[in-house]
């Protein structure tokens, strides 16, 4: 391992350059090390905030080929503010990681930075920051939520810079909630059940898979507990034909089929990567389904003119801006544009069209976004609904999010949970 990748602190430097700098996703580029993650994820959560700290100790801003040098500060700033760690260890260790990215000329500035930070008792904010340095969004993302949610905004935005909960799916068709609940218990493990959705269920704190009893066999899985409502909602019965569009990883593709075994079902993505994941996880839990790579839309108007049967389910869980899980994953504030809602939307509106024409008459299509702009949800359910007759909106009750006309939206953080939007469409 190279001494780059051997120091937290400096992988942690070079994965946030590459999120901020060359548009990677965190999840590509994050480091093995725990305490680089930490990092990662806090340095893109509050990073208006520590840029903002970092201005206030440097005479001139750090620019051009130092960027990873400037993400290393970042980091040290977060760390004094935010973590457990001593604060001589945080400033040691992070001057010392100043070599390890080859930057060892910068020793100086960097002990001056947060020697000057650990002296002001290193504070979690500036004093007084606006709204939006407060918000730890981008000025388009917090202008486009104050527009759609107004003074829900801050509360959202709050909720998003949160460290989001572990929540699991216990397989019903194989063990009730309450006696995994009890197994967990017994190995030590504390959680929390939920009143929106009786599969779920919260840990008091997040652990690897392998210490979940019963994971390998396929007992449980992880799942946010705004995902675990898609199964129900689309309420499948034993014998139907089942598209789950857009399914990859396939965690609603095997909810589904925990939910009414039988189910003839047929899973789609686009991702021939992420079609693997796919198969996994019907391997673990010993399912079986048609998994087929290729663009839904396309498969659709193909499989249509071939005359092949329709389906009495469809879940549509559609690419999207992904801005209600940014509490899982900070990087999207920084990687998402303006420009990417118009083409979503595009996209939304496309393979919704193509797909209509697959479902039975009395069949019932589940449209999913874990979005919570109104472009890419409300306004898309409206402009199809104006354009076909034989579709409606059921009204969805439920004791979770808020009716918005055409379906349900989820804030992030309401019932500890993502935040997703549901609208469910029958046809005539």
């Amino acid at each position: 391992m190279s001494e780059r990748g051997a120091n937290p602190r400096a992988a942690a430097a070079l994965a946030v350059s590459q999120v901020l700098h060359q548009g990677r996703s965190l999840a590509d580029v994050q480091p093995d090390q725990s305490l680089g993650r930490a990092l990662c994820y806090g340095v893109l959560r509050h990073l208006p905030m520590l840029e903002a700290l970092a201005s206030g100790y440097l005479d001139r801003p750090i620019r051009g080929r130092d960027r990873q040098l400037k993400a290393l500060l970042l980091g040290g700033l977060f760390e004094l503010s935010w973590l457990n760690t001593a604060s001589h260890a945080a400033v040691h260790e992070t001057v010392a990681a100043t070599g390890a990215l080859g930057f060892s000329r910068a020793r100086g500035l960097v002990n001056a930075v947060l020697r000057a930070h650990q002296r002001a008792g290193a504070p979690r904010q500036v004093e007084q920051p606006d709204a939006l340095l407060a918000s730890g969004h981008p000025r388009w993302l917090y202008l486009a939520l104050d527009e759609a949610w107004g003074d829900k905004s801050p509360g959202i935005m709050a909720a998003a810079n949160r460290q989001a909960p572990m929540w699991l799916r216990v397989n019903q068709s194989r063990v009730s909630t309450a006696d995994y609940h009890s197994r967990l218990l017994a190995t030590g493990l504390q959680a929390e059940t939920s009143d929106w959705c009786s599969s779920a269920l919260r840990l008091g704190q997040a652990t690897d898979v392998t210490a979940l009893p019963g994971f390998s066999s396929g007992d449980v899985s992880v799942q946010d507990l705004a995902a675990q409502l898609a199964a129900s909602l689309l309420n499948p019965r034993p014998g139907d034909r089942v598209l789950d569009a857009c399914a990859a990883p396939g965690g609603k593709t095997t909810h589904l089929l925990e939910l009414a075994p039988g189910l003839r079902l047929t899973a789609i993505d686009s991702d021939a990567d992420r079609i693997e994941r796919i198969h996994q996880n019907l391997g673990r839990l010993g399912q079986t389904a048609e998994v087929v790579c290729a663009d839904a839309a396309n498969w659709a108007a193909k499989r249509l003119s071939a005359g092949d049967p329709d389906f009495q389910r469809i879940l549509l869980d559609a690419p999207c801006s992904a801005t209600g899980v940014i509490r899982r994953h900070p990087d999207i504030k920084w990687l998402r544009q303006p420009r990417d809602l118009e083409a979503l939307s595009r996209q939304q509106a496309r393979l919704l069209q193509g797909l209509w024409p697959c479902l039975a008459p009395g069949g019932t299509l589940l449209y999913a976004t874990c979005s919570i702009l109104p472009s890419e949800n409300e306004e898309i359910l409206a402009g199809f609904l104006a354009e076909h007759p034989d579709a409606r909106c059921r009204h969805i009750q439920a004791p979770w999010g808020r009716w918005t006309g055409h379906g349900r939206q989820i804030f992030p953080g309401e019932g500890d949970a993502d935040g997703f939007f549901y609208g469910v469409l029958e046809k005539a």
